[in-house]
């Protein structure tokens, strides 16, 4: 299974069957308003956050479930969408 996690607020944005589908949906929320669900934080200072979106593998075979990686793709914050390495063109 694989997760995408705001890092910076611990929040889990959606679930996803592969690592290519949950990319897709970031993708996607790059493309949202950050003023607006789901890249606005929760915090109160949001105008000055950011959202520091990784996709996290876990191994939901057994309780507790196990990550087994963590991939830092996409930062949205008031200076613009950043990818990290590797992630900036659509495939």
């Amino acid at each position: 299974m694989f997760v995408i996690e705001d890092e910076f607020h611990a929040e889990w944005i959606g679930k996803f069957s592969s690592f290519e589908h949950a990319i897709a949906e970031l993708r996607r929320i790059a493309l949202l308003p950050r003023d607006g669900a789901p890249n606005q934080p929760p915090c109160m200072n949001w105008e000055t956050c950011a959202r520091e979106y990784s996709v996290v593998e876990y191994d939901d075979s057994h309780s507790p479930w196990q990550e087994v990686r963590r991939v830092s793709v996409l930062r949205v914050s008031a200076s613009g969408v950043e990818w990290s390495s590797g992630f900036e063109s659509a495939d």
